[in-house]
């Protein structure tokens, strides 16, 4: 029996957190991560905390009872999207001896769902994948941060291991979006373009396209594949959409690579959603002109 929309993205949702909860626990017991062990837990807490205050006033002030209501596994499924992006942040920056940046990176990701969002279909929706635009903010305003050194993801082990870690975590990381989330397209789309443009910049620019392309190898840039990218409320259902999108995100990403613009995973994404986001909301004005009257658009029986 096939699953409803929203049974799949529960069910995704539920997928995704267990993976980088496990990750962020090997991470920090086995793997060598260098962030402090109560980085994850505040970015938890924060976010969480936020996310529920956003939600009542948003709430109030639409008139409605706020989304977590009614049981308690209506709010554990709530804090999910709060829950994966906070583990997000913590997993993908990294502050030196400082906490603060992280929780600023949370804080950025769950007011940016409640303040920069758009009409779509008769749905207020908002732009940008929350964890990838609190990063890019964060990496953006404060020059001493980083994101977290790709060594740390294998930092104790050796040999064989060094790329079967990454590997295991690509293909887990492809099942569970094809299986769930349906954004399979859109991260062939994204590899096969960035292999692109690393092709692209190796002949024209005179640049080795072994280096151009090693992003691929490491954990970072497959937690951005599994988790940022492929993200359901912000990118294309349709499968012309998706492969538009992750050929548009890999393009970008060449281009702020060729103008020595370090970080461009991050600013290639929040780019490329913000223009999506512009062009639905040019292509509604043009079909629901401003000064329009919009009633006569619910039924053809009301067209002049």
């Amino acid at each position: 029996m096939s699953l409803s929309l929203e049974a799949r993205r529960v069910r995704a949702l539920r997928s995704f957190a267990t993976s980088i909860t496990v990750l962020t626990v090997l991470g920090h017991v086995w793997l060598g991560f260098e962030q402090s062990y109560i980085t994850p837990i505040a970015a938890v807490i924060v976010a969480c905390s936020l996310n529920l205050l956003l939600e009542v006033l948003d709430g109030w002030a639409q008139g409605k009872k706020p989304r977590f209501t009614g049981s308690y596994y209506n709010l554990l499924d709530f804090l999910l999207p709060a829950y994966i992006a906070s583990l997000a942040c913590a997993l993908l920056l990294y502050g030196n001896k400082s906490l603060w940046p992280t929780i600023f990176a949370v804080t950025v990701a769950i007011c940016s769902k409640y303040i920069i969002r758009i009409k779509y279909n008769g749905q207020s929706r908002h732009v940008f994948n929350p964890s990838n635009f609190g990063i890019a903010v964060t990496l953006l305003l404060f020059s001493w941060v980083s994101w977290a050194p790709p060594y740390q993801y294998t930092a104790n082990f050796q040999g064989v291991f060094d790329w079967l870690i990454p590997q295991m975590m690509l293909v887990a990381g492809f099942a569970l979006n094809y299986f769930l989330t349906g954004r399979s397209p859109l991260i062939l789309a994204w590899f096969l373009g960035f292999l692109a443009q690393g092709l692209f910049r190796s002949v024209f620019l005179d640049q080795s396209f072994i280096a151009a392309i090693l992003p691929v190898t490491g954990l970072s840039f497959i937690l951005f594949t599994n988790y940022m990218i492929t993200d359901p409320g912000t990118t294309p259902y349709d499968t012309r959409g998706q492969i538009l999108f992750g050929l548009a995100t890999a393009a970008v990403y060449g281009v702020l690579v060729a103008l020595n613009i370090t970080y461009g995973l991050f600013f290639a994404l929040v780019i490329v959603c913000g223009g999506r986001a512009l062009l639905v909301t040019v292509q509604q004005l043009v079909k629901f002109p401003l000064n329009a009257d919009r009633s006569a658009y619910q039924s053809p029986a009301k067209i002049p």
